[in-house]
């Protein structure tokens, strides 16, 4: 069981799915980035939406919440989505929680792929998917997404964004903070506005959930970022910024897309922040 401070951590698998390598890279050719992460016939990578979940007590928090399950088939065979083997409720299933024990969802992002599971349907009609729970979301990216902007459009999806907004279940955050003891928020803007991230910590140990400033492990190369950043040298800056801290107070990393590594360290050699001792959560 891996524990920091007074919190339980369970890793959720919600799902895989795919998206096109050439743009989860950036500018990096293909011959490079494919040695780490090998693309299909349709030039998507295989990616996990890997969730976590923190408890203690009755207050059960969950951190992002996949792509969910009521999509059509069009969107589905686009995305490569399979939840044959990974799915939200038998991963909460599988540890002895379900969906309605869940007090607080925190969002990093309202990309399909990180705040899809928050709605569903049942007979035809969208609803909160977690009843019980607050959903704390950055105010200035909640505005963003109302705003739109067309080179989002296609991820803030008015399915899962219009209910949140109806459900009076809605918490927005201003800024850094520290959101339970133990569980801080940390703003990020280069992927999109306003994302953040969520460090659990104590004396002894640190956890970065780094949502997409770090995609997957092979990402921590100043240069190996997404072509879906909006504002790439600002994920340049933030990365390095978050990383040094992370090499100097011994935080460990957590991969909410990286197809083999959930959990590492890291350290800086000789050419840049590499990780150090990739492991499952279990193994904190």
């Amino acid at each position: 069981m891996s524990r920091i401070g007074s919190w339980t951590l369970h890793t959720i698998e919600t799902g895989r799915f795919g998206l096109d390598g050439g743009a989860m890279f950036g500018i990096v050719p293909k011959p490079l980035w494919q040695k780490r992460i090998a693309a299909d016939e349709l030039n998507r990578i295989p990616l996990h939406a890997r969730c976590l979940l923190l408890v203690d007590g009755d207050r059960c928090i969950l951190i992002d919440n996949g792509i969910g399950t009521k999509q059509d088939e069009k969107f589905l065979k686009i995305y490569g989505v399979d939840t044959s083997t990974m799915e939200l409720d038998a991963s909460l299933a599988a540890i002895g929680f379900h969906r309605n024990d869940v007090t607080d969802v925190v969002l990093t992002h309202l990309h399909f792929d990180h705040c899809g599971g928050s709605t569903e349907r049942v007979d035809g009609q969208l609803q909160i998917a977690f009843p019980n729970a607050h959903f704390h979301v950055q105010r200035a990216h909640w505005d963003w997404a109302q705003e739109g902007n067309i080179r989002e459009k296609a991820s803030f999806l008015p399915e899962n964004l219009e209910p949140l907004a109806a459900s009076g279940q809605l918490t927005l955050i201003d800024g850094q903070t520290a959101l339970f003891p133990g569980v801080e928020v940390i703003p990020v803007d280069g992927h999109t506005r306003a994302m953040q991230l969520v460090r659990i910590h104590d004396t002894e140990k640190s956890l970065l959930y780094t949502a997409d400033l770090l995609p997957t492990h092979a990402h921590l190369a100043p240069a190996w970022n997404m072509g879906y950043d909006l504002w790439p040298i600002t994920t340049i800056e933030e990365k390095g910024r978050l990383l040094h801290q992370a090499v100097e107070g011994g935080w460990d990393l957590y991969f909410e897309h990286d197809p083999t590594v959930g959990l590492c360290s890291v350290r800086m050699g000789d050419r840049g922040p590499e990780i150090v001792d990739p492991r499952p959560l279990a193994e904190l």
